[in-house]
């Protein structure tokens, strides 16, 4: 019996020793891909770089740390030395302003800026309270925050917010806002040539439309540079 024993033991012990080896062999197999997430990483930090000489405005840059938006750039070539981007930019956080020059070809870094879509529901005081329609999770904007832009905020309009670090630093509007008319000299007809006139719209904002635009008329307007685009 106890020779039984034995007979039977030996298979089982040489059995899980094939695995084990077989197992270590899969593992030895498998190193080759290990490099692979490391390529990820590379790439995602290249996402991240921008060259000087692909500045334009609304380009966003990380400089001492701090998020900032170009607002206005100059590419030069000097006739002698080498050749920079000068920029002024607004930084997202304080809202300060400065110029600074970038010698050309110089790597930058963008702020890792992230957007999500937001319904504005209403004012509430000084604050203006956009809700994500999944969630219904209420984020809040001051007054000073929101600027010139709510001239042609409405209630029920998505926006972008822009985020940096968990905080809301900024909101984009959509580029064609559909606003009415609520005050304007009495217009002519569809076929008027030329003529101009104002018009306030129902945020309180005052455009420039044709003459045959008339009062609780729908109008599109370019919210980037506030100019009348077409009737609605």
């Amino acid at each position: 019996m106890a020779s039984l024993r034995h007979l039977a033991a030996g298979p089982t012990c040489h059995h899980h020793h094939g695995v084990t080896a077989a197992t270590a062999s899969l593992q030895l197999r498998r190193r080759p891909s290990c490099p692979r997430p490391l390529r990820s990483r590379l790439l995602f930090t290249r996402i991240y770089a921008i060259s000087s000489n692909d500045i334009r405005v609304g380009t966003n840059v990380e400089v001492d740390g701090a998020p900032w938006k170009v607002l206005e750039f100059l590419h030069v070539k000097p006739g002698k030395g080498a050749a920079f981007v000068r920029t002024k930019l607004r930084n997202y956080v304080t809202g300060n302003t400065v110029e600074k020059t970038f010698r050309a070809g110089s790597t930058l870094q963008e702020p890792s800026l992230s957007k999500e879509t937001k319904q504005f529901t209403y004012k509430d005081g000084s604050q203006f309270v956009f809700m994500d329609l999944t969630t219904y999770e209420e984020s809040r904007l001051n007054e000073a925050d929101v600027g010139d832009k709510q001239k042609w905020l409405k209630e029920g309009m998505d926006c972008n917010l822009l985020y940096w670090n968990g905080k809301i630093i900024d909101f984009e509007l959509p580029i064609t806002v559909r606003l009415t008319v609520t005050d304007t000299d009495p217009g002519g007809s569809d076929s008027a040539q030329g003529g101009t006139k104002p018009a306030t719209l129902e945020t309180g904002a005052v455009v420039t439309v044709p003459s045959f635009v008339n009062v609780g008329d729908d109008i599109l307007v370019d919210s980037r540079t506030g100019q009348y685009m077409n009737r609605a």
